[in-house]
């Protein structure tokens, strides 16, 4: 079938970053993620209050990496550590967390998008702590 392959064929969709929340055995991480098919370009996470972890020890919202990260590729994600769960919780952090996130196309133009995550959604999740060498043989 001359042709058959062509009228399958779609643009690929351009990017689209979020800021995504995972739980992980009773850490928290932040997820930056690319879920376009083209590379997202001057990506930038505005938090709208200061967001604290690693034991209450560093501000998250001013990592590099949210301030100003260049080039994130198609379908990539970068995981940043938060925090584990009953620290974060046992501070009194404020429980929502709004971030505007903002990045350009390909094509240079510019998209935005606002989120907000509950983290106390988090606050009573079960979860088993395992030893770190319990899963080695």
């Amino acid at each position: 079938m001359p042709g058959a392959a062509s009228e399958h064929t779609r643009p690929p969709r351009e990017a689209d970053v979020i800021l995504e929340v995972e739980f992980d055995h009773g850490l928290l991480f932040l997820v930056l993620r690319n879920l376009g098919e083209t590379p997202a370009h001057s990506v930038r996470v505005r938090f709208e209050q200061p967001l604290h972890g690693l034991g209450g020890e560093r501000r998250i919202d001013r990592l590099g990496i949210f301030r100003r990260l260049e080039f994130l590729g198609p379908r990539r994600r970068v995981r940043v550590f938060l925090d584990r769960s009953s620290l974060f919780f046992a501070r009194d952090e404020p429980s929502l967390l709004a971030v505007r996130v903002t990045w350009r196309t390909d094509d240079g133009a510019r998209r935005s998008r606002s989120i907000t995550h509950d983290l106390d959604a988090y606050r009573d999740f079960p979860y088993l702590e395992v030893p770190g060498d319990a899963h080695r043989t």
